[in-house]
């Protein structure tokens, strides 16, 4: 692992960056000239269902992260969890939840 090199790694996410930044501009740019509203009525119900599903999805994933923690090290003798791995996997955890939740709603239609 010593001969990892670290600015290959920086450059190639920049690069993803700058890629999905460039898409992200020229869709929103796209819908913008065809004439679809960026934000409407149902977009913005179902942005704020998705939020309120990933913010209880990501408290209850962080409270079991915490006692895992807590009882892992304390009475199973589990090693440790470092601190960036759990910022790392709160994370995932809060962008899967989002990304699914709205997809799951704005495919569900009314209720």
């Amino acid at each position: 692992m010593s001969d990892f090199v670290w600015p290959a790694i920086l450059i190639l996410n920049a690069v993803i960056v700058l890629l999905v930044g460039v898409f992200a501009l020229w869709k929103v740019n796209k819908d913008k000239k065809s004439g679809y509203p960026l934000k409407d009525e149902r977009t913005m119900k179902i942005s704020g269902k998705a939020a309120i599903g990933t913010y209880y999805i990501s408290l209850a994933f962080m409270i079991s992260l915490a006692l895992f923690i807590i009882f892992g090290t304390e009475f199973l003798a589990l090693p440790e969890l470092d601190a960036g791995w759990a910022i790392i996997a709160i994370m995932l955890v809060s962008g899967i939840s989002n990304g699914l939740l709205s997809w799951y709603y704005s495919r569900k239609g009314e209720d």
